[in-house]
């Protein structure tokens, strides 16, 4: 953990930037929060909207190019349906959203048409991100809006996102958006200015500046930090920020107001360098966004060889499975004490798994035929999870 530092200065008195990878992003992902959008009452903040656009449209004028990722819909839904308080039940959360927001996006494009910008709305749910054939026209709507000089304003589909199907918060749908769209840089803006070793409300917590990997936030408690009408907390900026980084992306945290500052790659919020490069994109989809239809239990030699030395999954090592997938499906690997240590592509249904466990890739070619001389999973199609944070190794 590191104080803030002053800003360096060049000779001529002109300020650079503290962030240059931030400042010179061609492609930025920006996401705000419900709480950083409300007032009091629970009401949309018009004038944190116009604050917001503001910034964003002084970043394409510059030549840049911006997504933003705004929840609110179910906020902005909630004063027209009467509801003192953000619903619990999902029925009337989908309900709110759908009254919300149109009433989000209009506020947006009139806010953005002041700056002489267009806006194009996007709604996802997790399940666009985890049908490959989706995922790509996802990423082609959103190239083609960019394009055509537009500032895709993103959310989750609320109206028909299931608990099944949710991405939980924008946080992380706003890192995938990021992988999507291969942004430059991330930008989650709170209530709360950055990552703090403590909480941000007591006397003598300090920000922390910069997280340079994993390792940074050893002892660091993420706390919610802010109350409001959102679903996400510090720990899902902080979970999010890791996703992106560990695919090359570097990630500012920080408070709503702070925007235009962040953009610019000023010291304001926390930093997340990159920790990685960017991976597969079918890597990053199976990691973060696919959902296990099932799961595959591993003796102690099938662990080391997946874990580690990275190899494919054979039929002999496998001593359990369980749910119901078919061939293509995502499914978790377990260690023999329960421990999700993976996640790939099986090859197989479900109800082949069994009559292979234990068998060679050999013999069941003998006894079945060729086309069981092939692994469970090949290491193509593999994402190893670190056993002590929900982190991936792509």
């Amino acid at each position: 953990m590191t104080e803030l530092a002053a800003q360096p200065v060049e000779p001529d008195g002109q300020h650079t930037s503290a962030r240059p990878d931030i400042a010179a992003a061609t492609r930025t992902v920006v996401k705000i929060g419900s709480s950083s959008l409300t007032i009091a009452d629970g009401a949309i903040d018009d004038a944190r909207i116009a604050e917001l656009a503001a910034a964003l449209a002084g970043r394409v004028q510059a030549g840049r190019q911006v997504l933003l990722v705004s929840s609110g819909a179910i906020a902005a839904g909630m004063a027209p349906l009467g509801l003192a308080r953000r619903p619990r039940d999902l029925a009337t959360q989908q309900a709110a959203a759908s009254v919300g927001q149109g009433l989000l996006i209009a506020r947006y494009t009139a806010a953005f048409a002041r700056h002489g910008l267009g806006t194009g709305q996007v709604l996802l749910t997790a399940d666009d991100l985890m049908r490959r054939g989706h995922y790509r026209n996802a990423q082609r709507t959103l190239d083609r809006l960019l394009e055509l000089g537009m500032v895709p304003v993103i959310n989750e589909n609320d109206t028909v996102a299931t608990d099944e199907i949710r991405f939980g918060d924008n946080d992380r749908l706003a890192a995938l958006v990021a992988h999507v769209t291969r942004a430059s840089a991330l930008i989650l803006l709170s209530d709360v200015d950055g990552l703090y070793d403590g909480d941000p409300r007591r006397t003598g917590a300090r920000r922390i500046e910069t997280i340079r990997g994993p390792a940074d936030l050893d002892g660091v408690r993420a706390g919610r930090g802010g109350q409001g009408v959102g679903t996400g907390g510090m720990s899902t900026k902080v979970e999010s920020a890791l996703i992106a980084t560990s695919a090359g992306i570097p990630t500012v945290v920080t408070a709503a107001p702070a925007a235009a500052a962040a953009l610019a790659g000023e010291l304001t919020g926390t930093y997340f360098a990159p920790t990685g490069q960017r991976p597969a994109t079918r890597l990053l989809w199976l990691a973060h966004a696919a959902v296990a239809r099932g799961s595959l239990r591993l003796d102690q030699g099938a662990v080391a060889a997946v874990v580690g030395r990275r190899a494919s999954l054979l039929p002999a090592g496998i001593i359990g499975v369980d749910g119901s997938f078919d061939a293509g499906d995502p499914v978790d690997l377990l260690a023999e004490d329960g421990t999700v240590v993976a996640r790939g592509l099986v090859n197989y249904d479900a109800r082949e798994i069994p009559g292979l466990m234990g068998r060679s890739t050999r013999w069941l070619a003998s006894k079945l035929g060729q086309e069981y001389e092939r692994e469970v999973i090949h290491r193509d199609d593999l994402v190893l999870f670190s056993p002590l944070a929900k982190t991936s190794r792509l």
